[in-house]
């Protein structure tokens, strides 16, 4: 199966031209793996396994295909289904009373106003279902992001189509979701930060990455955009001043245990995989080499080497993520 990186897409087939898309917008569904999961080609028992998503792994949630499966993307970047059963998934910042998905449009009425691709997932890389014909009405259920609309076709079926005006009219206004300020509970925030960096898993890592766009990152500069991305805060472009930072603004704790989900962690110069390399510590006086966010459960989001291919989740208790580390808290 083609792999299929959402936070690398760079063209939309637009009327038969390949035109530049921005990234998506911070409104972006996790999810958190209660339990072994299979992650399958499409929303079907019977479809090919891509791979058993474990307990504990963070996936994006890009929309509900029916009462049973969900459409995610891993870690990896692939894109497929699970079940929606809660045994499975939880859902870590869907809007009350939703698995999934933007509800914003739902129930909206809309018209297909030119010839376009009926896709299973929002993505010109999903397999097409059909073409749509000028005329068709369809309801939009939802809108994973900026740039496609989830519908259901006068036949019943589920799919996704480019949300470009030229391709469908919507009757009435298809509000987005506003992004997170401030003033929002910090809970709301925290996912908020944290699903702006899951659209960016598998951007490739640079070191000394530019800080005015996201084709790269290295680890300062990925939360970074997190923060501007999903609560328009700038923190310092480095992680030593990220670190101190976090100090400034309270409590932090040297117990990688004690943080929680969202936090921002701080880690030393790697000197190997043993515990004793790093002996002797002293927190507060180490050069910071590497900030990473904390997801909760000894996992973390972060970049941090080419070779490892980019942003990704990593676990850290017994490795050397966990005796590097210096300390970590909040920044908000």
């Amino acid at each position: 199966m083609k792999r299929t990186l959402i936070c690398l897409l760079t063209a939309a087939l637009l009327g038969g031209e390949m035109i530049p898309l921005p990234r998506a917008e911070a409104a972006v569904t996790t999810g958190a793996i209660q339990s072994g999961v299979n992650f399958r080609t499409t929303p079907s028992t019977s479809a090919s396994v891509i791979r058993m998503i474990g307990k504990g792994e963070e996936v994006v949630v890009l929309g509900r295909h029916n009462s049973a499966w969900l459409q995610v993307q891993d870690v990896f970047g692939s894109i497929g289904y699970i079940s929606s059963d809660s045994k499975y998934i939880h859902i870590n910042n869907a809007p009350s009373g939703s698995t999934g998905g933007s509800a914003a449009a739902n129930g909206t009425n809309a018209t297909i106003s030119g010839s376009v691709s009926f896709r299973t997932g929002p993505s010109t890389d999903a397999s097409r279902i059909r073409y749509m014909s000028k005329g068709e009405q369809v309801k939009v259920t939802g809108q994973p992001n900026s740039y496609w609309y989830a519908i259901t076709d006068a036949n019943g079926q589920s799919g996704y189509v480019s949300s470009d005006s030229k391709y469908i009219q919507v009757s009435g206004s298809v509000s987005q979701p506003a992004p997170a300020q401030p003033t929002t509970p910090t809970g709301n925030r925290v996912e908020a930060i944290i699903a702006a960096g899951m659209k960016y898993l598998g951007t490739p890592y640079e070191y000394g990455s530019s800080r005015d766009n996201t084709r790269t990152f290295d680890c300062s500069d990925l939360i970074r955009q997190m923060f501007k991305d999903a609560i328009n805060l700038t923190l310092p472009a480095d992680s030593r001043g990220q670190g101190d930072y976090v100090r400034s603004k309270g409590s932090v704790t040297t117990d990688w245990r004690q943080l929680k989900r969202g936090d921002l962690m701080f880690f030393m110069d790697y000197k190997g995989t043993s515990a004793s390399k790093y002996t002797g510590k002293k927190a507060f006086s180490e050069k910071i080499s590497h900030a990473a966010i904390y997801l909760g459960d000894g996992k973390v989001l972060h970049t941090y080497s080419v070779a490892s291919g980019g942003v990704r989740t990593d676990s850290i208790a017994g490795k050397h993520w966990e005796y590097r580390f210096l300390y970590g808290g909040s920044a908000l």
